[in-house]
C-alpha cells in the first residue's frame, strides 16, 4: 500500500480582518484554499461561535474579570437579531488533487461594535484541521472612524438592547461628550531618535452611503504641548470614501524633563462627517532605559 499525506495552501494567514463597515451593512471576502497533495481532500468549515460546546465554556469567569494577558477567548461581539455575524460557504465538498475550492466568508453586524470575533477551522476528512483563521470586523453607526493608542474600554459587552446614552437630540446640539484615545509615548534613554506614535481616521465606503461626502478631521494641539516636546505630522485633512490617513505624534524630551514627573498632556481631536465627533486624545510620554 501506498500512505498519502493530505496538504494544502490556503490563500490568507492566521488573521481575517474585514474592517470597518456600517452597521446593518454586508461585505464578503474570498478565502481559497488549494490542494496541494495526490489525492482528493474531503472537508468540511466550522466556526468556533456555532461550536456546540460554545455555550458550557461560556459558564466560566468572564473575561473582562481577567487581565488581557490572561483572556483566551476567540469568538467576540455577537449580533442582537440572533443570526450568526460571520458566515461561510460552502461547509463541506471535495477538493480534487491540484485544484481550489474558494469560500466566500460573509460580514454582518446589526449594531455598532469593535470587537467582532470568531474562528473559521478547515477540517479534513472529519478529523484533521489544516487551517484555523481568525475572523475580525468593525462596525459602526457612521461613516468614518479612528483607531490607534492603548485600549481604554473591555473587548466584551452585553448582549442587552441597552438605551444609547447619547440622544439624537443631543448630537445635533453638538453636545456629544468626548471619546478617549491613550498613546504612549515611550523614548529611549541616550537616543536622538524621538517617541513615536499613531493615529488613523479612515472614511467607510458603502452602498448605503448616498453622497461621497469627504470626512474632515482635526487634532489641536496647545503651545503647552509643543514646549513638553510634542510635535504633529498630518494633523488635518480630507477623506474621500474608502480612504484612510495616519495622524503621527513625536515626542524629544526637553532638557529640563524630570524623569520622575512624565509629562501627561491632551489634545482634542475632531472628525467630521454626517455628525460631529471629538476624541480626548491623551498623550503619556515617558523615558526607558535602553533595551
Amino acid at each position: 500500500g501506498h500512505g498519502l499525506v493530505p496538504s494544502s495552501v490556503c490563500s490568507v494567514g492566521e488573521v481575517l480582518d474585514m474592517g470597518y463597515v456600517l452597521a446593518r451593512d454586508t461585505v464578503t471576502s474570498t478565502v481559497q484554499v488549494k490542494n496541494t497533495s495526490n489525492l482528493t481532500l474531503q472537508f468540511s468549515v466550522q466556526l468556533e461561535s456555532l461550536s456546540p460546546t460554545w455555550d458550557r465554556d461560556r459558564q466560566k469567569i468572564p473575561s473582562f474579570l481577567t487581565s488581557s494577558v490572561q483572556r483566551t477567548e476567540i469568538v467576540g461581539t455577537q449580533n442582537y437579531n440572533g443570526f450568526s455575524v460571520f458566515s461561510v460557504f460552502p461547509t463541506a465538498g471535495k477538493i480534487e488533487p491540484g485544484k481550489s475550492q474558494d469560500f466566500v466568508v460573509t460580514f454582518s453586524p446589526d449594531h455598532e461594535s469593535l470587537y467582532y470575533s470568531d474562528r473559521l477551522e478547515v477540517v479534513l476528512f472529519g478529523k484533521q484541521i489544516a487551517h484555523e483563521i481568525h475572523l475580525k470586523g468593525a462596525a459602526r453607526d457612521h461613516p468614518m472612524f479612528v483607531e490607534g493608542g492603548v485600549p481604554l474600554d473591555v473587548p466584551v459587552e452585553s448582549l442587552a438592547v441597552t438605551s444609547p446614552v447619547v440622544s439624537k437630540k443631543a448630537q445635533k446640539k453638538g453636545k456629544v461628550p468626548p471619546l478617549s484615545l491613550l498613546l504612549l509615548l515611550e523614548h529611549v534613554e541616550g537616543s536622538a531618535e524621538p517617541a513615536r506614535a499613531e493615529i488613523t481616521v479612515g472614511a467607510m465606503e458603502s452602498p448605503l452611503l448616498e453622497a461621497k461626502k469627504a470626512v474632515e478631521f482635526r487634532l489641536d494641539m496647545e503651545p503647552e504641548l509643543q514646549q513638553a516636546g510634542f510635535a504633529l505630522d498630518g494633523a488635518e485633512g480630507a477623506l474621500e470614501r474608502g480612504q484612510r490617513q495616519r495622524i503621527g505624534v513625536s515626542w524629544v524630551p526637553p532638557a529640563e524633563l524630570q524623569t520622575s514627573h512624565p509629562p501627561l498632556a491632551s489634545a482634542l481631536l475632531t472628525v467630521r462627517g454626517d455628525i460631529t465627533e471629538l476624541y480626548q486624545v491623551l498623550l503619556m510620554a515617558r523615558v526607558v532605559s535602553a533595551p
